[in-house]
């Protein structure tokens, strides 16, 4: 029944608006042509259309934004001003020509104007209905009793002003509001014979400050009020103020404690810098020790090789002395075989000269005999002699190989020292390849802006990847077995500078993860 009911109210506004275009149509076109000086009929209809039309929009698009709940509420006066024009015109084509008016003329004028008043009323009406439907919680608005407007002519539009202006919604309650301030006027006439110039400011402020939208006691309690309020906005000044001195302690004992900080961490800073050049130097040491034995050990191997090129020298000089021994030995024994023929020709001879000359006297026999004996001890001489001889050349072979031995031994410890050396130079190469890679490292880190586990994570990496042969495209299982091969945990913790094994597996973990991926230190 109520959608029947709101159909029926819709098409009888539909209708009630057609009646009022139909008839307005006529009057405002005719009285445009003919008052208005519309040069054609035509111009005065289009006149009129426009303004019919005009108020039919602006009537849709302001009853379409309360029901979206957005009303407009300015669009309301142009309706009313041009519904007013449309009344007027309507009116004014009814008024007599050439003759005064008559009470029938008023009747008629006043005839022509109420449709479209009717209309505009029944579009108020919608209006308000649709913003109660769609705005249910929306405070409703007293209106002022049409009596009183004719019983208080004069009391009534202060009345009216006052609620619109400060927003009383609630017409007893404007006028009980009215009813308190006569009364307390009537009080404070009493309290001072009629004469209210007696009274003091703070008991006319009622008065004063009921044109504001005050009650009686909101006026009173004013100035207590204010006096509250200038008490609290003291105290919150003062509560301002010491919050602000307890800022500015705050302030400058966080600044302390930031500048002990900054003191502590410069001081550690000054201590690892201390540390960090007394491990350089310790390294500069280190490197210029190993330069130097580097350079003892090239100048040893010089050596080395020159004392080599002697033992050479003199191996082949004893092996020179060694086969002079030899021919030594061997004249000696062909000198012994010639002595042993003399001897043996010397005892023929004798045997023979014996046996010849059998006849000769002792004493020929006797020189005889002695000098062969003479001779057999000389041959046996020389035969010791050879022998010595050849015993002294064996004895020189045996020291010349006892020295060439020596002398390989001793080349090949200068070789092992050279190959010890140029070991050594070859690692304080890599060491410095290493640090120079190292130094690049932290740069680019600088510049990346990482983080202090990022850092750590990459010097496990670069650590890593000097210590052990990583391919590209293998997998993180190889990667983890190869990096746990190479690096310990330890040497995680020496290298970072920790103690929690938990936390140096962690940066072992991420950088296998960081060289599967492709990290490679920029050299």
């Amino acid at each position: 029944m109520q959608k029947l009911a709101v159909g029926g109210i819709v098409v009888f506004a539909l209708v009630l608006a057609g009646i009022g275009l139909y008839l307005s149509f006529a009057h405002v076109a005719q009285f445009a042509h003919e008052e208005l000086r519309f040069g054609s009929l035509d111009k005065g209809r289009l006149f009129a259309v426009g303004v019919d039309v005009g108020i039919m929009v602006m009537i849709a698009v302001d009853l379409l934004m309360a029901w979206l709940k957005r009303p407009i509420t300015w669009i309301r006066y142009p309706v009313w001003l041009l519904t007013s024009a449309t009344v007027v015109l309507n009116a004014a084509s009814a008024a007599p020509k050439d003759r005064p008016w008559e009470l029938l003329d008023y009747v008629a004028a006043f005839a022509h104007g109420v449709v479209p008043v009717l209309f505009i009323m029944i579009v108020e009406v919608g209006r308000d209905a649709i913003d109660r439907i769609v705005r249910p919680g929306r405070e409703a608005r007293d209106a002022i009793p049409l009596i009183r407007w004719v019983l208080a002519p004069v009391a009534t539009p202060r009345i009216y002003r006052r609620m619109r202006l400060w927003g009383v919604a609630s017409y007893p309650e404007m006028v009980r509001r009215e009813q308190d301030l006569l009364a307390y006027e009537q009080w404070l006439k009493r309290k001072y014979d009629g004469d209210l110039s007696q009274a003091t400011d703070d008991e006319r402020l009622p008065m004063k400050m009921a044109p504001y939208g005050y009650t009686v006691s909101e006026a009173l309690a004013m100035p207590d009020q204010q006096e509250a309020d200038a008490e609290q906005r003291e105290e919150e000044a003062e509560r301002r103020r010491l919050e602000a001195t307890t800022r500015k302690e705050l302030a400058e004992k966080r600044a302390e404690a930031e500048r002990l900080e900054a003191d502590g961490q410069l001081e550690t800073v000054r201590a690892r810098v201390d540390s960090e050049k007394g491990m350089a130097r310790a390294q500069s040491k280190a490197q210029i020790a190993a330069a130097e034995r580097d350079e003892a050990a090239l100048e040893t191997a010089v050596q080395a090789e020159a004392r080599t090129r002697r033992a050479e020298a003199e191996r082949q000089e004893a092996e020179a002395r060694e086969a002079a021994a030899d021919a030594d030995l061997r004249t000696a024994e062909l000198e012994a075989a010639a002595a042993e023929k003399r001897k043996e020709a010397a005892e023929a001879d004798r045997v023979a000269a014996a046996e010849a000359q059998a006849v000769e006297t002792r004493t020929i026999a006797e020189a005889r005999r002695a000098a062969a004996e003479a001779d057999r001890r000389a041959a046996e001489t020389e035969a010791a002699a050879a022998e010595t001889r050849r015993v002294a050349a064996e004895t020189a072979r045996l020291e010349a190989q006892e020295i060439e031995r020596q002398e390989i031994a001793a080349a090949g410890i200068e070789a092992a020292r050279k190959a010890a050396a140029e070991t050594a130079k070859a690692a304080a190469e890599t060491r410095r390849a290493a640090a120079e890679i190292e130094r690049r490292a932290v740069e680019i880190e600088d510049e990346a802006k990482l983080q202090p586990r990022e850092r750590q994570v990459r010097k496990v990496a670069r650590l890593a990847l000097t210590a052990g042969h990583f391919h590209d495209g293998l997998a993180l299982e190889d990667v983890q077995y190869e990096l746990n091969t190479v690096v310990s945990i330890a040497d995680v913790q020496r290298a970072c500078d920790v103690s929690s094994t938990d936390t140096a597996s962690k940066y072992r973990q991420e950088a296998a993860s960081l060289i599967a991926n492709g990290y490679r230190p920029a050299v």
